[in-house]
């Protein structure tokens, strides 16, 4: 096991005036569960590139425990790596894709039948390794990829959107099998993923990317109570939060007719701005007499919860809104009904630098 280090991390391709990853600095402890998340193009599946050698860095360094790896070939990293595509070699049974990285490396057959063995066992596919990849589910294919990188006993485990080729019931199943595995091997493992429930059930921290550049570093919670800026706030829960520009009056923040209240001393961290930017989670608003005036659009019934989904007109805009409500409650397509958030739930943010406003 070791700590992995990206020290000022840069990587621009050729042809490109913007880079990839721009100045990456990320350590990620020993033994942790670290997941990259972010939009399509925002370098997360470039700086696991990196890490594993499989793409140059332009500048930086990169650090695995205590050796500067930036310019080490892939095998010389001792780090294994599970891709989205299983990659398994087709006429080969599950016990010969797992072992075949330890025979490349003349380990002795008594020791690679033990290992993966082993590795099967954990995994819960013993009773394949005598059959082909094509007699498997793709879940049952990515275990037998997760058994090929667990048999090396690397210092390092790389997954790269593991679970994007799975259906949706599958993916829930195997990312909990995938967290638990991690924590029972306690392996230093870098997880990348776009998908931010993965990311928020999965990690023990999550760096958040956009353009190349690390938006923030934090635990789950820690990203989802205390966003440090718009881009974070809206990516990370689902439904996603809304967001919603109001205009700064004595007291409190204004949406059409509706004043939020909020401290002086917090409307003033705005500075010179005449509006902020309003952070609603779904479930901190509740239906109140005065409050925000939403169109009802769409009512999502899902047993233990419903989500309205409407619209809020105000300075003429059509604010989209998402609430989290009870179930019992019955709403006409089109009605007006009057949502209010939780004081002690709002998230503001500066609309000229789109940061967030902290007492």
């Amino acid at each position: 096991m070791a700590t992995v280090s990206f020290k000022g991390a840069t990587r621009v391709y050729p042809g490109s005036d913007a880079p990839a990853v721009d100045g990456l600095d990320l350590d990620i402890a020993d033994g942790e569960f670290m997941v990259l998340v972010g939009p399509s193009g925002c370098g997360k599946s470039t700086s696991l590139r990196m890490l594993a050698g499989l793409e140059e860095v332009n500048e930086g360094k990169i650090y695995i425990g205590d050796r500067d790896v930036t310019n080490f070939p892939p095998k010389e990293r001792d780090i294994a790596m599970v891709f989205q595509n299983y990659a398994l070699y087709p006429h080969m049974t599950v016990a010969d894709n797992m072992g075949f990285a330890l025979k490349m490396q003349s380990l002795p057959k008594d020791e690679r039948t033990k290992r993966v063995t082993e590795a099967a066992k954990l995994l819960g596919i013993e009773e394949y390794l005598d059959r082909k990849p094509k007699a498997l589910s793709g879940g049952q294919r990515q275990r037998v990829a997760m058994g090929r990188a667990i048999v090396r006993n690397p210092q390092v485990f790389l997954m790269d959107e593991p679970l994007s080729n799975l259906d949706a019931k599958l993916r829930v199943q195997t990312r909990t099998q995938i967290a638990e595995l991690q924590h029972r091997l306690d392996v230093t493992t870098v997880y990348v993923t776009h998908d931010q429930i993965e990311a928020m059930t999965m990690g023990d921290r999550v760096a958040v990317l956009k353009d190349g550049r690390l938006q923030q570093v934090d635990t789950p919670l820690g990203l989802y109570d205390r966003p440090k800026n718009v881009f974070v706030a809206g990516f990370m829960g689902s439904p996603a939060m809304n967001l919603i520009e109001a205009e700064i009056t004595d007291g409190g923040a204004k949406i059409g007719d509706y004043v939020v209240p909020i401290e002086r001393g917090l409307l003033a961290k705005a500075g010179n701005d005449k509006t902020l930017v309003l952070g609603i989670r779904p479930e901190a608003f509740h239906l109140a007499d005065e409050g925000l005036a939403v169109k009802v659009g769409v009512i999502e019934e899902l047993g233990s919860d419903a989500f309205l989904y409407g619209i809020a007109e105000h300075s003429s805009l059509n604010q989209h809104i998402i609430a989290r409500i009870s179930t019992r409650m019955h709403s006409e397509t089109g009605a007006i009904v009057h949502l209010a958030p939780q004081p002690d739930k709002l998230h503001l943010f500066s609309t000229s630098t789109g940061l967030r406003l902290s007492a």
